[in-house]
């Protein structure tokens, strides 16, 4: 049986990963699928549409045998930090193969890219020299990187990202890819599948989202009120002495946050008024949630990956978790006193602000959802 581990938001689980599920097991019929997830945020720091709790039922239901959670903490952070820590969950879980999307579906390209990020001990210099130029971080990579090809695809960067943790951690798990058949930047096309980005734009502009969606999905979405989560962040930034504690606000950035606020009605309003060449957008947003949550630089530094967190399986993946449990290492109970526990359960609670729903038990009661076959 192969063991195979897959990271995804599902935000919200769409055709798309209904494809790449089904490609695994057309690959590996004889597989089980162990997912992390990220939960309540993205990795680009915004809202889930869907709850951790609605997003581990869809993947049970949809051929994946065990759910893992990937912590907050990790899970909107930089893609090097979500990578390492999402490779680290699988590898505790004896994975075999990391099977990711690709734009470029070229994992020669992705290996000679982490040989030289890897080895090559000026390339770090490289980026920092293009970034006080003014470039933002994926241009200065890929002219760091001295390549013609177009690395600058989420995917693909995403997936050098996971290589590079693979390596670390433990280079006899098989990276594979499968082929992106959309276009992340494509807000407006309508075939079959879609990006989860054009889904978003088509549900703002109050459109039938319903053939892009296995119709499971559809009645999961939630109604983000994105105001209230702008004014918790507008009191937070008025009120806070010093906004240098929070994690990525850094180079005076908190400066241009206090000038702003004032001035900007919603999130949008404000990453455009804040956002600098060197601060791309989802940077900003990712330091917007940090400040909201209160997750400080001390405690990021401070914190270790301490537990980990099933949300889910079915009886093949229980079987399974049954047979190795005596080789995991990180308990598989989260520790209450845990730091990455405690972000966890604010995460929880600011989505139900976001949600107006009672959504925190499914943190607070850590009880993994049990599928019946």
């Amino acid at each position: 049986m192969n063991i195979i581990g897959i990271i995804a938001e599902y935000n919200p689980f769409h055709n798309g990963h209904l494809y790449h599920l089904n490609k695994i097991k057309e690959q590996y019929p004889d597989s089980l699928i162990i997912l992390v997830l990220n939960g309540y945020f993205t990795q680009r720091g915004s809202i889930s549409i869907i709850s951790k709790e609605n997003k581990t039922n869809i993947a049970l239901n949809n051929n994946i045998d065990i759910v893992i959670e990937l912590p907050f903490v990790y899970g909107t952070q930089s893609s090097d930090i979500f990578a390492y820590n999402s490779i680290k969950l699988l590898n505790e879980l004896k994975v075999e193969r990391i099977i990711f999307g690709s734009e470029s579906n070229n994992l020669d390209l992705l290996n000679h890219v982490v040989d030289i990020e890897l080895n090559d001990p000026t390339f770090e210099d490289k980026v920092k020299t293009y970034l006080d130029e003014g470039l933002n971080y994926p241009t200065a990579m890929k002219n760091a990187l001295n390549i013609k090809e177009d690395i600058n695809n989420p995917n693909d960067l995403l997936g050098i990202s996971y290589i590079k943790a693979i390596r670390k951690i433990n280079p006899s798990i098989i990276a594979e890819t499968i082929k992106r058949t959309s276009n992340y930047l494509d807000i407006t096309s309508n075939d079959e599948v879609i990006s989860a980005t054009n889904i978003r734009e088509k549900l703002r502009n109050n459109e039938n989202i319903s053939p892009y969606l296995p119709k499971e999905v559809l009645p999961t979405i939630e109604n983000i009120s994105n105001d209230k989560l702008f004014n918790l962040l507008k009191f937070k930034i008025l009120t806070d002495q010093d906004l240098s504690i929070y994690l990525d606000v850094d180079e005076g950035i908190e400066y241009r946050l206090l000038k702003y606020i004032n001035e900007s009605h919603n999130f949008d309003e404000l990453i455009s008024n804040v956002k600098t060449k060197r601060y791309t957008y989802n940077k900003i947003n990712r330091m917007l949630i940090h400040i909201i949550i209160g997750l400080t630089k001390k405690d990021n530094l401070n914190m270790q990956l301490d537990y980990l967190k099933i949300l889910g399986f079915n009886e093949k993946g229980q079987t399974y978790l049954n047979n190795i449990k005596k080789n995991i290492i990180l308990p598989t109970t989260p520790n209450k006193d845990s730091l990455i526990y405690k972000y966890e359960l604010k995460a929880a609670y600011l989505f139900e602000q976001a949600t107006k729903k009672s959504l925190n038990n499914f943190d607070n009661k850590n009880i993994p959802i049990q599928k019946r076959l």
